[in-house]
């Protein structure tokens, strides 16, 4: 028998992806291990401002993460939808397009603290595995026990999710309003931004150290 197909979703705003989301996908990728590895540019995230950076421009900074493996492609289904993105959403669509593959979920260690407060947060724990980007190494005790909680809440779930794993990200001292804001100039971008989203950063000229986003 073959082996059941592994789809990991890696979805953000993006604007810009740096060396931190890169990071973040590399730790789950060798974790995980998935057959496919989808990184998904939300349209307008739930519990963001929407981003004033065009959809299109946001996609063509994601081709960075293709570098990674073999296995990682960009997709536009969310900003194709329009409107609020909402991950449970895409996670159906996932389910539906790929039957019978384990469906794994990279969320960050704040996402994950949080988790209980996302819409249809109990359909997406049962649909996928929750894989948690642990940087900070000083919410250790609050992360395990919300994994916790989340497993228990899963244990009546008959579906394949459920499961809380940690992916050891190293740590990067950056976020992407940093580089929106001015805070980190752009003398600076090569050293955090990967050098596919300088590019388009640069072509497009986005983020004036005079604009904040």
């Amino acid at each position: 028998m073959g082996t059941v197909q592994k789809v990991l979703l890696y979805g953000g705003t993006f604007d810009p992806p740096h060396n931190g989301h890169m990071n973040n996908l590399r730790a789950a990728l060798e974790l995980v291990r998935p057959d496919k590895a989808i990184v998904m540019p939300a349209g307008i995230p739930p519990h963001k401002k929407a981003s004033t950076t065009p959809g299109k421009v946001r996609l063509a900074m994601c081709q960075c993460f293709t570098a990674l493996s073999q296995a990682v492609e960009v997709s536009d289904w969310e900003i194709a939808q329009g409107g609020r993105s909402y991950t449970v959403h895409t996670l159906e669509m996932l389910r539906d397009a790929y039957p019978g593959a384990e469906l794994y979920l990279c969320v960050g260690s704040d996402m994950l603290l949080t988790f209980t407060q996302w819409y249809r947060w109990q359909d997406m724990l049962s649909m996928a595995a929750l894989v948690v980007e642990s940087r900070t190494g000083t919410d250790e005790a609050a992360l395990h026990a919300a994994a916790a909680a989340l497993e228990q809440a899963a244990a009546d779930l008959t579906a394949q999710g459920g499961r809380v794993l940690f992916a050891r990200a190293e740590a990067y001292p950056c976020a992407s309003s940093d580089i929106r804001s001015g805070k980190i100039p752009p003398e600076q971008w090569p050293e955090v931004l990967p050098p596919e989203t300088l590019r388009v950063v640069q072509e497009n000229h986005l983020y004036s150290a005079e604009k904040e986003v």
